[in-house]
């Protein structure tokens, strides 16, 4: 294999240490090797950064061993061109497995130039993205929250959805919050807590809200109640937060929002998991693939294999 860069390093990343390999030397003869390992605080990775600065290394790579690569990216952006590797990619020969072996091992694919960095965003871009992401969590948390609530009211033989279309609407939350109370309900008090539009339906509410319903059951729609509560306000000051960082992408976000069924918070997404920048993927099959829309290709002897994932089920 021909050497492409001059100086570069190779980062086998755990939890508690980091074995670094610098290979040094021409591209026409055999590169000098220095071995080091370092731990992971912020004390020993400035270490590692002043010990590749040493050497002058122009490129790192290190495998996306789960989160433990994004101290090591954090430190040395900006110092060294950077390369995030997939690990299926870049794996050893078997029987060989130790620390060092590894590191040099990306260390020689990254001299001859056969590591494929993975797209890695701006810190910014990162940050969007995890709030983007934080915020998806909380509408699922959400969701289970209320359907707790759904199972409850069933248990208490309480009949709301039968004749409400969203109990957490206006409506809604107001006599749940009147049954998590224990509030006697009467025909006047659920006519001053549902919507007019709701009105007509009073004598049908009033049957929904005879159950059976036990001191437990309003302790557990009164937790349940709180709780997304909290949920609520917490995606409230998320969306705060994303509205912040998207400020600088207007006229990103709006072209987003120029697809049909694309709106604010999937343009918000879009971005945060593709970047601004769309020359990180050199054509629209690339980023398809990244995406993971577009089917792979398996095909030996030729002959295409399909994958148990794309089969179609047929009767």
């Amino acid at each position: 294999m021909d050497a492409v860069l001059e100086c570069c390093a190779g980062l086998d990343v755990h939890q508690e240490s980091i074995t670094a390999c610098v290979l040094s030397g021409p591209l026409d003869q055999k590169p000098r090797q220095y071995v080091e390992t370092f731990g992971t605080t912020t004390k020993e990775l400035l270490k590692l950064l002043d010990w590749l600065k040493e050497y002058e290394c122009t490129h790192v790579a290190m495998e996306s061993t789960g989160v433990y690569w994004k101290p090591v990216w954090n430190v040395l952006e900006g110092s060294f061109s950077l390369l995030l590797a997939n690990s299926k990619r870049v794996k050893n020969v078997p029987g060989r497995k130790t620390d060092t072996n590894d590191a040099v091992w990306i260390a020689r694919l990254l001299r001859c130039g056969l590591i494929e960095g993975s797209f890695v965003p701006p810190v910014d871009i990162r940050d969007l993205r995890d709030c983007t992401r934080y915020r998806r969590k909380l509408l699922g948390v959400c969701t289970s929250e209320k359907n707790r609530v759904h199972k409850v009211l069933q248990d208490a033989n309480i009949k709301l959805t039968t004749f409400l279309s969203d109990i957490f609407g206006t409506s809604g939350r107001a006599l749940l919050e009147a049954i998590a109370n224990g509030e006697p309900l009467n025909e006047t008090d659920i006519r001053e807590m549902v919507h007019p539009r709701v009105r007509h339906k009073i004598p049908q509410l009033i049957d929904a809200l005879n159950g059976r319903i036990r001191p437990h059951h309003r302790k557990m729609i009164r937790r349940h109640l709180d709780h997304l509560y909290y949920l609520e306000k917490q995606i409230a000051e998320l969306e705060e937060e994303i509205d912040a960082l998207l400020e600088p992408y207007r006229e990103e976000m709006s072209l987003l929002q120029t697809i049909p069924g694309v709106k604010k918070d999937a343009a918000a997404v879009i971005l945060s998991e593709m970047g601004p920048d769309p020359s990180q993927f050199p054509t629209e099959q690339q980023l398809a693939s990244w995406a993971g829309v577009c089917p792979g290709n398996h095909e030996s002897a030729g002959k295409k294999k399909v994958p148990e994932s794309e089969k179609v089920i047929r009767d």
